[in-house]
C-alpha cells in the first residue's frame, strides 16, 4: 500500500505535504513495537493516525480500544483504566475490567493524554516501562500487551516545565511523534475538503449538493479556522442545508464564515514563546489580542493627557477638539489622533482654553455649551493605568457558552474545545455555579 491508498482507505482527503509526510509516518511505524505520540490543534484529526497503526499493525486482529482520557472525572479514570475489584469504593457492586484489559494483545489510543492526573500519569508509566498494573481496590499485579498511541492538543514539553506532565513518561510515550498539521497550514487542502464534506452530507440528508465558485473558495481559503477541520465540515453541512442558492459566492459565503480574522496569530504565538509564554489554543491567543488592544487604548489616552498637560494656556480648535472627544470613543486609531492633535496643539482659533500643568479646570470659550475633551478625560485619570484580566474574557466565555447549553457541561466543554475535566477546574477556579446558569 502507498499513501494514497491509505488515505482513500480511511478518508483522508489533501495533499498537502505534511499531511503526507505524517501518513507514510504511520504507515513506517505500524509493524514496529514502539509508543507513538500524536500531536495536532483540536479538530486537525488526530483520531485517524492510531487507526491506520494499528490496521498496518501484526496486532489488527485483535481488540482497537480508543479512550478520551479528557471526558472521563478524574475520581474514576483509574478504574476506567485499569479495573476495580467488588467493593473497592462506593458503587462497585461487581468488579470490572479496565480498558487495558481489554485492550489486551492489541492497540489503546489515548486521546487527550494531558488531561490525565499526575497519579495516574505513574501507573501509566509503569505499563509502559513493565507492561503491569493493579486494578483499584486489589493488590494483584496483573499484565497486559498493549501497543500505546497517545494524542494531545497541548505542548506537552510546556506542561513538563510547569510540573503538568511528569518528564519520564513524556518521553517514554514519544517513542515516534506524528505532527498532524493545521488547516491554515494546508490551505490548498480545503475545497476538495469542502466538496468531500458537502457531497457525504447531501447524500446523508438527502438534500441537492451546493458548489462554490473560485471566488468563493478564496474566502474559504483566507480565513484562518481555528477549529481546523472539524469546523469547516460543520460550516459545509451548515452551507448545504441553509444556503439559499445551490451556486454560492463571496457574498453568500460570508453568512457562514467571518470576514474578518487574526491573521497574526502565528506570529504573536511565536514572539510569545520567544519571551518564555506559552499558549495552548487559539483562544488563549486571542485573549491577548484583546488585552494588548485595551492596554494600548489606555497607554494612548494617558499619551493625549501628557501632550495636553505641556500647553501652557494653549488652545485647541474645534477640530482639535472633535478628535480627542473621538479618540476618547475608540473612533480613532493612534497614529491619526496623535497627529491630528500634534498638528492642532498650536492652532490659533481659541475655542477652548486649558488651565495646566495638571488638567484640572476647564473654561469654555465659546456659547455652544459644549463639553471640553478634558472633561472626558478627567474622569477616566484615575483608571489611566486599569489592565484587564485574562481570566475575565475566559470567564466570560465560559459563562456565555455554558448559558447557551443550559448548564451542561459536555456540549459546552465541547463548543470551547476544553476536556469536560479542564471546564470543571475553569468553572471552579472562577467560581461559576452550573446550576445558576441553568436557572
Amino acid at each position: 500500500m502507498n499513501v494514497r491508498d491509505i488515505k482513500d482507505r480511511f478518508g483522508i482527503v489533501g495533499e498537502n505535504p505534511q499531511l503526507n509526510h505524517a501518513v507514510l509516518t504511520a504507515m513506517q511505524i505500524a509493524p514496529i513495537p514502539l509508543p507513538v505520540l500524536v500531536v495536532g490543534e483540536s479538530g486537525t484529526g488526530k483520531e485517524f493516525f492510531p487507526q491506520i497503526i494499528h490496521m498496518l499493525s501484526d496486532r489488527k486482529h485483535k481488540p482497537y480500544v480508543a479512550v478520551n482520557c479528557g471526558a472521563i472525572p478524574e475520581g474514576t479514570i483509574d478504574s476506567e483504566l485499569f479495573g476495580h475489584e467488588k467493593g473497592s469504593f462506593t458503587g462497585a457492586v461487581n468488579s470490572r475490567k479496565g480498558y487495558f484489559e481489554e485492550a489486551n494483545g492489541g492497540t489503546i489510543f489515548l486521546d487527550e493524554i494531558g488531561e490525565l492526573p499526575l497519579q495516574t500519569q505513574v501507573k501509566l508509566l509503569r505499563v509502559l516501562e513493565k507492561g503491569e498494573y493493579m486494578r483499584v481496590g486489589s493488590s494483584v499485579v496483573q499484565t497486559t500487551d498493549v501497543r500505546i498511541v497517545a494524542a494531545t492538543n497541548v505542548n506537552l514539553e510546556s506542561a513538563v516545565q510547569n510540573g503538568k506532565f511528569r518528564e519520564d513518561l513524556y518521553y517514554r510515550l514519544n517513542g515516534v511523534m506524528i505532527r498532524v498539521p493545521a488547516l491554515r497550514d494546508r490551505r490548498e487542502d480545503i475545497p476538495a475538503l469542502m466538496r468531500r464534506f458537502i457531497s457525504n452530507f447531501a447524500a446523508k440528508s438527502r438534500v441537492p449538493e451546493v458548489s462554490l465558485t473560485p471566488e468563493a473558495y478564496e474566502v474559504m481559503k483566507n480565513y484562518e479556522w481555528p477549529g481546523n477541520v472539524r469546523q469547516l465540515k460543520h460550516t459545509a453541512e451548515q452551507i448545504t442545508v441553509l444556503a439559499k442558492s445551490r451556486t454560492l459566492g463571496i457574498d453568500d459565503v460570508h453568512d457562514f464564515v467571518p470576514t474578518t480574522t487574526i491573521r497574526n496569530s502565528q506570529i504573536i504565538s511565536v514572539d510569545n514563546q520567544q519571551k518564555g509564554q506559552h499558549f495552548e489554543n487559539e483562544r488563549e491567543i486571542l485573549y491577548k489580542v484583546l488585552f494588548d488592544m485595551r492596554t494600548d487604548m489606555q497607554d494612548l489616552k494617558k499619551l493625549v493627557i501628557e501632550l495636553l498637560s505641556h500647553v501652557p494656556n494653549g488652545t485647541l480648535s474645534r477640530e482639535a477638539e472633535q478628535t480627542v472627544q473621538r479618540l476618547y470613543a475608540g473612533q480613532l486609531p493612534t497614529t491619526t489622533a496623535v497627529a491630528a492633535h500634534q498638528a492642532d496643539v498650536h492652532a490659533e482659533t481659541p475655542n477652548v482654553v486649558y488651565d495646566t500643568p495638571n488638567i484640572i479646570k476647564t473654561t469654555v470659550r465659546d456659547n455652544s455649551g459644549h463639553i471640553s475633551p478634558t472633561d472626558y478625560l478627567e474622569k477616566d485619570a484615575q483608571n489611566i493605568d486599569e489592565r484587564m484580566d485574562l481570566g475575565d474574557y475566559e470567564k466570560q466565555l465560559i459563562e456565555s457558552v455554558l448559558a447557551k447549553h443550559h448548564g451542561r457541561r459536555q456540549p459546552a466543554a465541547d463548543e470551547l474545545g476544553y476536556g469536560v475535566r479542564t471546564l470543571f477546574r475553569k468553572m471552579k477556579k472562577y467560581g461559576i455555579d452550573a446550576k445558576k446558569i441553568k436557572e
